[in-house]
């Protein structure tokens, strides 16, 4: 599976986005390679807790591979340190989905904060990630949606800007939570049925859910429920850190595996290349690459 040599890359943070009505400025992290131009975009969305400043795994490699990574930092963020009882709390897996729309609309001021960067943005080749709760956040811009009390899709959030996803560790359908997360978590809701967005969901066969009665093929649904054009990366052993793409050194980290970090990190840049019309044929090679490897570290279909 091999890739381009990787690039030198720039981070700038905070950048800040004017967000009045929300209640906090939104901060971003932007990293980006020093040279070339009509650079595809990564919106990255973080898992429940983290911040801009996670997840330097991915970033890193995939802006080292030629891409401009922005990852805002969301309300729950620790960084922030909202109260249970903040009145914006119920609401904060919707303000989530508006802060990766309101990067999109700020792709203007991102571009010309980070030197060197004004000119270099390819807007037509924009894709969305996300791990575990910012999976489900991402996916919100594909094409999910957030079943209400009476079963019914809620409102399309969906983004035509957006063409493609990665979407890691996202859990499954709603009707096997736990009493706790139906309590606690209500938009835990989804329905696949209307992400039509192309996208790569990521599961771990041995990410075993606190919050579903179910086994680790919960994390499977997004893919088996969704339309086709989809991509499933299913990783032998891998926990809900999938290996520890969270950080370096993250002690949260249960199944910390370098090889299969890696495997993440090539597979989801090829794709995204494939997927975001790069002309780039590494895509096949590595689906082929992984299905011969007698040792591989994980199991690849599609649709």
């Amino acid at each position: 599976m091999s890739e381009s040599k990787p690039a030198t890359v720039v981070s700038a943070r905070p950048v800040v986005l004017s967000a009045p009505e929300r209640g906090e400025d939104l901060q971003v992290r932007v990293s980006a390679p020093v040279s070339g131009g009509d650079l595809p975009v990564i919106v990255f969305s973080h898992g429940f807790g983290w911040s801009m400043d996670g997840y330097l795994p991915l970033a890193d490699h995939w802006a080292a591979q030629g891409f401009v990574v922005v990852q805002p930092t969301h309300l729950d963020s620790r960084t922030l340190g909202l109260p249970p009882e903040d009145p914006r709390t119920p609401r904060i897996w919707r303000i989530r989905i508006e802060d990766l729309t309101r990067v999109l609309d700020g792709l203007d001021v991102l571009e010309a904060a980070v030197p060197g960067l004004a000119g270099r943005l390819d807007r037509d080749r924009v894709a969305v990630a996300g791990h575990s709760w910012g999976a489900q956040t991402a996916s919100a811009l594909l094409g999910a949606r957030v079943l209400g009390s009476d079963g019914k899709p809620g409102e399309d959030m969906s983004d035509p800007r957006v063409k493609a996803g990665v979407l890691l560790a996202l859990t499954g359908l709603g009707d096997t939570l736990t009493p706790f997360a139906a309590e606690h978590f209500p938009f835990m809701k989804p329905s696949f049925d209307t992400m039509t967005t192309p996208a790569l969901i990521v599961a771990g066969d041995n990410d075993q859910s606190a919050l579903s009665t179910r086994g680790p093929d919960w994390f499977t649904d997004p893919y088996t429920y969704s339309p086709g054009d989809k991509s499933l990366l299913t990783l032998f052993g891998g926990e809900h850190s999938l290996g520890g793409i969270c950080g370096y050194t993250v002690v949260e980290t249960t199944d910390e595996n370098p090889a299969r970090v890696a495997l993440i990190q090539q597979l989801s840049s090829a794709y995204l290349r494939s997927a975001l019309g790069l002309g780039d044929t590494g895509w096949k090679a590595a689906a082929a690459a992984l299905a011969e490897d007698p040792e591989a570290l994980g199991a690849l279909q599609s649709k």
